[in-house]
Protein backbone atom coordinates (compact mmCIF):
# COMPACT_ATOMS: atom_id res chain seq x y z
CA UNK A 1 0.00 0.00 0.00
CA UNK A 2 1.57 3.14 -0.83
CA UNK A 3 -0.04 5.71 2.11
CA UNK A 4 2.70 7.78 3.27
CA UNK A 5 0.45 7.52 6.72
CA UNK A 6 1.10 3.92 6.90
CA UNK A 7 4.66 4.09 7.27
CA UNK A 8 4.84 6.69 10.15
CA UNK A 9 5.81 4.83 13.37
CA UNK A 10 2.72 5.61 15.49
CA UNK A 11 0.50 3.69 12.42
CA UNK A 12 -0.13 -0.29 13.79
CA UNK A 13 0.89 -2.71 11.46
CA UNK A 14 -0.82 -4.17 9.39
CA UNK A 15 -1.17 -7.03 5.98
CA UNK A 16 -3.68 -6.85 3.46
CA UNK A 17 -6.17 -10.19 1.86
CA UNK A 18 -7.27 -8.80 -1.48
CA UNK A 19 -10.23 -11.19 -2.92
CA UNK A 20 -10.09 -12.36 -6.41
CA UNK A 21 -11.90 -11.75 -7.99
CA UNK A 22 -12.49 -8.69 -6.28
CA UNK A 23 -16.08 -7.65 -6.98
CA UNK A 24 -18.75 -4.49 -6.57
CA UNK A 25 -20.15 -4.58 -3.65
CA UNK A 26 -23.78 -4.36 -5.03
CA UNK A 27 -23.07 -8.16 -5.99
CA UNK A 28 -22.24 -9.27 -2.39
CA UNK A 29 -24.05 -11.22 -1.11
CA UNK A 30 -24.24 -14.31 2.12
CA UNK A 31 -21.53 -16.20 0.60
CA UNK A 32 -18.88 -13.51 0.42
CA UNK A 33 -20.02 -12.49 3.98
CA UNK A 34 -19.59 -16.57 5.00
CA UNK A 35 -16.07 -16.12 3.04
CA UNK A 36 -15.07 -12.66 5.18
CA UNK A 37 -16.17 -14.20 8.53
CA UNK A 38 -14.35 -17.52 8.12
CA UNK A 39 -11.00 -15.10 7.08
CA UNK A 40 -11.54 -13.49 10.11
CA UNK A 41 -12.50 -16.65 12.33
CA UNK A 42 -9.05 -18.60 10.92
CA UNK A 43 -6.78 -15.27 11.53
CA UNK A 44 -8.44 -14.23 15.41
CA UNK A 45 -5.80 -14.78 17.52
CA UNK A 46 -2.94 -13.57 14.92
CA UNK A 47 -4.29 -9.41 15.00
CA UNK A 48 -5.92 -6.69 17.29
CA UNK A 49 -8.60 -6.28 15.32
CA UNK A 50 -9.54 -6.12 11.24
CA UNK A 51 -10.73 -3.98 8.65
CA UNK A 52 -13.13 -4.85 5.58
CA UNK A 53 -12.71 -2.48 3.17
CA UNK A 54 -15.66 -2.60 0.49
CA UNK A 55 -18.06 -0.58 -1.91
CA UNK A 56 -21.15 0.99 -0.20
CA UNK A 57 -23.82 -0.24 -2.12
CA UNK A 58 -24.03 -3.26 0.30
CA UNK A 59 -21.36 -2.29 3.06
CA UNK A 60 -24.50 -1.49 5.98
CA UNK A 61 -26.30 -5.32 5.08
CA UNK A 62 -22.94 -6.98 5.19
CA UNK A 63 -21.67 -5.68 8.34
CA UNK A 64 -24.96 -5.97 10.16
CA UNK A 65 -24.76 -9.51 9.21
CA UNK A 66 -21.03 -10.45 10.06
CA UNK A 67 -22.17 -8.75 13.58
CA UNK A 68 -24.39 -11.74 13.95
CA UNK A 69 -22.25 -14.28 12.47
CA UNK A 70 -18.60 -13.47 14.61
CA UNK A 71 -20.32 -14.73 17.43
CA UNK A 72 -18.28 -13.61 21.07
CA UNK A 73 -16.51 -11.20 19.21
CA UNK A 74 -13.73 -9.83 21.14
CA UNK A 75 -12.23 -7.52 19.18
CA UNK A 76 -12.55 -4.57 16.67
CA UNK A 77 -14.04 -5.45 13.22
CA UNK A 78 -14.48 -1.80 11.52
CA UNK A 79 -16.18 -2.06 7.96
CA UNK A 80 -15.07 1.28 5.82
CA UNK A 81 -14.89 2.50 2.23
CA UNK A 82 -15.62 5.66 -0.15
CA UNK A 83 -17.84 7.81 -1.82
CA UNK A 84 -15.38 9.17 -3.91
CA UNK A 85 -12.23 6.19 -5.29
CA UNK A 86 -9.14 6.27 -3.77
CA UNK A 87 -7.45 6.59 -7.65
CA UNK A 88 -9.31 10.19 -7.75
CA UNK A 89 -7.10 13.28 -5.98
CA UNK A 90 -10.00 14.59 -3.80
CA UNK A 91 -11.48 11.61 -1.96
CA UNK A 92 -12.91 10.25 1.08
CA UNK A 93 -10.96 6.62 0.80
CA UNK A 94 -7.92 7.47 2.53
CA UNK A 95 -9.03 9.25 5.92
CA UNK A 96 -11.65 6.54 6.50
CA UNK A 97 -9.15 3.83 6.08
CA UNK A 98 -6.54 5.52 7.96
CA UNK A 99 -8.59 6.07 10.80
CA UNK A 100 -9.91 2.60 10.33
CA UNK A 101 -7.13 1.09 10.68
CA UNK A 102 -6.04 2.96 14.08
CA UNK A 103 -9.58 2.16 15.76
CA UNK A 104 -9.62 -1.41 15.17
CA UNK A 105 -6.20 -1.98 16.08
CA UNK A 106 -6.18 0.43 19.16
CA UNK A 107 -9.48 0.20 20.31
CA UNK A 108 -11.47 -2.79 22.91
CA UNK A 109 -14.72 -2.34 21.32
CA UNK A 110 -15.81 -6.24 20.97
CA UNK A 111 -18.07 -5.66 18.17
CA UNK A 112 -18.66 -5.40 13.98
CA UNK A 113 -18.62 -0.95 13.23
CA UNK A 114 -19.11 0.89 10.03
CA UNK A 115 -16.49 3.49 10.23
CA UNK A 116 -17.56 6.74 7.33
CA UNK A 117 -16.99 9.86 7.66
CA UNK A 118 -15.58 11.21 11.52
CA UNK A 119 -18.03 8.40 12.55
CA UNK A 120 -18.17 5.21 13.87
CA UNK A 121 -21.94 3.42 14.39
CA UNK A 122 -22.12 -0.07 15.46
CA UNK A 123 -23.05 -1.97 12.30
CA UNK A 124 -26.32 -3.77 12.71
CA UNK A 125 -27.60 -0.19 13.58
CA UNK A 126 -26.33 1.33 10.81
CA UNK A 127 -28.28 2.41 7.56
CA UNK A 128 -27.48 3.89 3.92
CA UNK A 129 -28.97 7.27 3.92
CA UNK A 130 -27.05 9.09 1.09
CA UNK A 131 -25.24 7.41 -2.14
CA UNK A 132 -23.39 10.79 -3.39
CA UNK A 133 -22.79 13.00 -0.23
CA UNK A 134 -19.53 11.71 1.96
CA UNK A 135 -22.10 11.48 5.12
CA UNK A 136 -23.60 8.31 3.52
CA UNK A 137 -24.41 6.29 6.55
CA UNK A 138 -26.34 7.07 9.20
CA UNK A 139 -27.77 5.17 12.62
CA UNK A 140 -31.61 7.16 13.17
CA UNK A 141 -31.99 4.96 16.40
CA UNK A 142 -28.63 4.78 18.10
CA UNK A 143 -25.87 7.45 18.49
CA UNK A 144 -22.46 6.63 16.97
CA UNK A 145 -20.35 5.13 19.18
CA UNK A 146 -17.39 7.69 18.32
CA UNK A 147 -16.85 10.57 16.66
CA UNK A 148 -13.22 11.51 14.77
CA UNK A 149 -12.45 15.52 15.19
CA UNK A 150 -8.68 16.06 16.71
CA UNK A 151 -9.00 12.89 18.62
CA UNK A 152 -11.41 9.98 18.86
CA UNK A 153 -14.23 10.63 21.40
CA UNK A 154 -15.58 7.23 21.94
CA UNK A 155 -18.79 7.48 23.99
CA UNK A 156 -17.55 4.29 26.19
CA UNK A 157 -21.44 4.29 27.84
CA UNK A 158 -22.97 2.61 24.24
CA UNK A 159 -19.70 0.25 23.98
CA UNK A 160 -21.00 -3.55 24.06
CA UNK A 161 -18.85 -5.49 27.25
CA UNK A 162 -15.79 -8.25 25.75
CA UNK A 163 -17.44 -11.60 25.94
Amino acid sequence: MSLPETKRPEMPLFEIKEYVPLIDSSLMGPDHWAEITEDISANYFDFDGFVVIMGTDTMAYAASALSFMLENLGKTVVFTGSQIPFCNVYNDARRNLVVSIIFAAGSDFSEVCICFNDKIFRANRTIKVNSVGLDAFDSPNYPPLATIGASIRVNRDLCLPPP
